[in-house]
């Protein structure tokens, strides 16, 4: 058994290589949800530290502070005692005063590691719905309307408007055009499954970017979105359904989406229910409190 440190997640493909076995009968997250994270990440590689534990050739185990408070893990079932390496080596590698987990609620080779360190579930925090549909029997696509088109994106001026439309529904302004067309060149992004619609004017007003594991044969949406003043015209089924027959025609045989699944935020889970996701977990966070030179645990 081998364990690599890095500043940043340097080793992404490998992180990656596990989730295309495992996803997602083991983690929540899919090797796309994983390349968007790094490539919208707006803290620093050295402040996102990066573990991979692997036999051979092949990745069983992996850790990312996110933030210095926010573990990211992925384990190999058949490995569940290297669960309690990576949050060894996560609460040696951050100095905050806590640190929160999210796994899958389905993700039980884990919860004995996350008990044992000291971990405790919490229930007052917001949570996210783990759906998934088979890529048969797909809904029709949808009729648009008048002036509007979805396609994928073509050029740079594409890339432009996403990444425009983006900062709008989502007010994150650190996604430039630049990044966009850098996160591009991270596998396993392919422009014909980042769909755009575009208003008759010829504005890109909504989008739903996946990312197609051919490994695994998992399609996943993230992110998905609408600009406000043209919301309530049918846009996001639209470019959703024309999205998962985008999958089918790959070879695909599920996707997968993980909307917010508490009451705060629930439009989205709606519109995907509307195209046939249905629910095969969810997260749970799980926190651990630290007791830091001059911070009293629990504060």
């Amino acid at each position: 058994m081998r364990r690599e440190e890095y500043a940043g997640p340097v080793a992404l493909r490998a992180m990656q290589s596990l989730a295309s076995r495992v996803f997602p009968q083991a983690g929540w997250r899919h090797s796309g949800d994983l390349a968007w994270a790094a490539a919208s990440a707006v803290s620093a590689p050295d402040a996102t530290p990066t573990a991979v534990w692997s036999t051979g050739d092949t990745t069983v185990a992996w850790g990312w502070l996110e933030s210095p408070e926010e573990l990211t893990i992925q384990v190999d079932p058949a490995y569940p005692d290297l669960a309690g390496e990576v949050l060894a080596w996560a609460q040696r590698a951050t100095d905050a005063a806590r640190l929160s987990v999210t796994i899958g609620a389905h993700e039980t080779h884990l919860t004995s590691a996350l008990a044992a360190h000291g971990f405790v579930q919490g229930n007052d925090k917001p949570f996210f719905a783990c759906l998934s549909r088979p890529l048969t029997d797909l809904p029709l696509l949808y009729t648009l309307p008048e002036g509007y088109r979805i396609r994928p994106q073509r050029d740079a001026a594409d890339v432009i408007e996403r990444a425009a439309v983006h900062r709008a529904v989502w007010n994150s302004p650190h996604i430039t055009a630049e990044r966009h067309a850098a996160m591009r060149e991270v596998w396993p992004y392919r422009s014909e499954f980042d769909l755009v619609a575009f208003s008759p004017e010829g504005k890109a007003v909504a989008y739903c970017q996946g990312w197609y594991d051919e490994v695994s044969g998992v399609g996943l949406f993230e992110p998905v979105g609408t600009a406000v003043e043209h919301r309530r015209r049918g846009l996001s089924r639209a470019v959703g359904a024309a999205l998962l027959h985008a999958f089918a025609a790959a070879g695909g045989g599920l996707a997968t989406v993980s909307p917010r699944g508490d009451a705060g935020y629930p439009i989205p889970k709606l519109v995907y229910e509307s195209l046939g996701f249905q629910a095969m977990s969810r997260t749970r966070t799980y926190t651990k409190a630290f007791r830091r030179s001059g911070t009293p645990a629990g504060n």
